[in-house]
């Protein structure tokens, strides 16, 4: 049979990992191996090969000689053949099925959509725990081959793959702890449910970036569909009510979500964001990636009860109710303005006068000196002002660098201004 046109896998493996471009590295801990050279080959003594190969973005169209690749990849546990051009599962099973100790295989955008995967080729990834076909188009038919013929297959990534349905496979997976499905149109929650359906061991479920319109589940049909979840990712999900928040508690393993960028919360704070999620969610122990310590819990469940305590009735989530039965209705917490002073009162004292006024902290003493010009009858160059803070132990202090602002000496409500004239 003639060979696909391009280069082959092990053209490009030889180029990469000859002695020239990985030199052999010597020590424990560096997963090199040569292996022993097959009769014949014209690679004797050659290649350096370290258990993880990575190929990405080099023009594989095709295995290449099935003998060589067995004799040098007996050892190898993870390859990445990202971005080629496989087009030809029967060319990607000659490469696998040559490498009998494979465990991660990462198959992104190549345009593998081009053929069909027929079972017999898919049983050569058997061995393998993770696979990776982001943007490779892969069709739900496809999947379901990969899927019967995997038998201990962890992880799962179907990112990019443009998919907006998905297809129930005939046999369920209960291998499977990760699935990556982000950057789909997977916007109906029943798609979402043949999920729980083909997965049922399901530990981590990442569905960012799929516009997710809301989660149509009685509480007692998500535990059933879901009864592993760990994990759940909804970032930037179209989730827009608190009802599709509430309904995560009904998954019984559930302790972390993420919930980054969604309609429902851009019209709240930072700050009301997570504390609102994590009292709506009381058994999630990390939110956005950020572990809920047991002090932010409690924290955020009396934030929860007087955020609503204001509420009509109708409106007012049931959470509420019970956090009020944990912590008792709780009095509004006392407004308090940091914001610094912008007026105080004070004695100007002048001579044998006293005269009591406001000014403004913001002027500096020069604009001081101009406002007490026509009370005192002295020209701002012929006067001298001094501040006496009223606790102050040290007497007046002169107010003498005309630019410095009054808020910097302190000043406060009763203290004291002293004009005097300049001496000539």
């Amino acid at each position: 049979m003639d060979q696909p046109s391009g280069r082959s896998f092990m053209q490009v493996l030889c180029e990469k990992y000859s002695p020239e471009n990985f030199p052999y590295r010597r020590g424990p801990g560096m997963g090199v191996h040569v292996p022993a050279t097959p009769q014949g080959s014209p690679m004797k003594d050659r290649l350096n090969l370290p258990s993880v190969l990575v190929l990405n973005s080099c023009g594989i169209t095709c295995a290449g000689d099935e003998n060589e690749i067995a004799a040098f990849c007996a050892h190898v546990s993870e390859l990445d053949l990202s971005d080629n051009k496989l087009e030809d599962w029967h060319e990607v099973s000659k490469i696998v099925s040559n490498v009998p100790h494979l465990e991660f295989l990462n198959l992104s955008s190549n345009p593998l959509s081009l053929s069909v995967l027929e079972r017999r080729c898919a049983g050569s990834f058997a061995g393998v725990r993770k696979l990776v076909l982001n943007n490779s188009k892969a069709s739900w038919e496809t999947v379901h081959t990969i899927l019967q013929e995997l038998p201990d297959l962890e992880e799962l990534f179907l990112c990019l793959n443009d998919y907006e349905t998905v297809s129930c496979s005939p046999v369920c997976c209960q291998s499977l702890k990760l699935l990556h499905i982000t950057d789909n149109n997977l916007q109906d929650w029943t798609e979402i449910r043949k999920l729980g359906i083909m997965f049922p061991s399901l530990d981590t479920l990442i569905l960012a970036n799929n516009n997710l319109t809301t989660i149509e589940e009685s509480e007692d049909s998500l535990a059933r569909l879901f009864p592993n979840l760990r994990s759940i990712n909804l970032h930037k999900s179209g989730l827009h009510c608190w009802e599709d928040i509430d309904k995560l508690n009904s998954f019984p393993k559930l302790e972390e979500v993420k919930l980054l960028g969604i309609p429902l919360l851009q019209s709240y704070t930072t700050e009301e964001r997570r504390k609102l999620l994590i009292a709506r969610l009381p058994s999630i122990i990390k939110l956005n990636g950020s572990i809920v310590a047991d002090g932010e819990r409690e924290d955020s469940e009396r934030f929860f009860i007087r955020y609503y305590m204001e509420f009509p009735e109708e409106e007012v989530p049931f959470r509420y109710h019970e956090l009020v039965t944990k912590y008792g209705k709780l009095e509004p917490l006392a407004v308090v303005d940091l914001r610094p002073q912008s007026s105080v009162k004070v004695e100007v004292h002048f001579q044998d006068k006293v005269e009591e006024m406001s000014i403004r902290l913001d002027q500096t003493v020069a604009e001081l000196k101009k406002h007490l010009k026509t009370i005192v009858q002295l020209s701002t160059s012929n006067m001298l002002l001094f501040y006496l803070d009223q606790e102050a132990p040290f007497g007046p202090e002169e107010m003498k660098y005309s630019s410095r602002a009054l808020h910097s000496y302190g000043i406060r409500d009763g203290d004291k201004i002293y004009v005097e004239p300049r001496m000539k």
